[in-house]
């Protein structure tokens, strides 16, 4: 299965990489590492993981707070967000409307504290 990132999910990730290695050295290293098998485990079952929104799935890391927003189109894994779970949930949300695709709001078993207005804060 080919695997891309959004840019701005890719911005995410460097960014997140250089925010640990900066409050310790060696951590970056350590989220990256994390992340590589976490979209290893995704190409291997991307349907593992449950329904984040009508579109997407979500795989949260195991050490730190960061969720990989993904969705799947035939043989193509797309990261949507390497999404810190401390910023305000549903950002990304238009990343895929950038595909011209409709906005679907989130699946039903989303809990209302996840899911704000996301297009209205920006």
């Amino acid at each position: 299965m080919n695997v891309s990132f959004h840019p701005l999910a890719r911005a995410e990730l460097v960014h997140a990489i250089e925010y640990y290695e900066e409050c310790e050295p060696g951590l970056g290293a350590a989220f990256m590492d994390e992340v590589i098998a976490a979209v290893a485990r995704l190409k291997l079952n991307p349907s593992a993981w449950s329904p984040f929104t009508t579109r997407t799935r979500r795989c949260r890391t195991k050490r730190f707070p960061f969720s990989i927003i993904y969705h799947v189109r035939h043989d193509h894994l797309e990261i949507v967000a390497v999404a810190n779970l401390r910023r305000r949930p549903g950002y990304w949300i238009d990343r895929l409307n950038e595909n011209k695709a409709p906005y679907e709001a989130p699946s039903p078993g989303a809990s209302s504290g996840q899911w704000r207005s996301s297009r209205k804060e920006g």
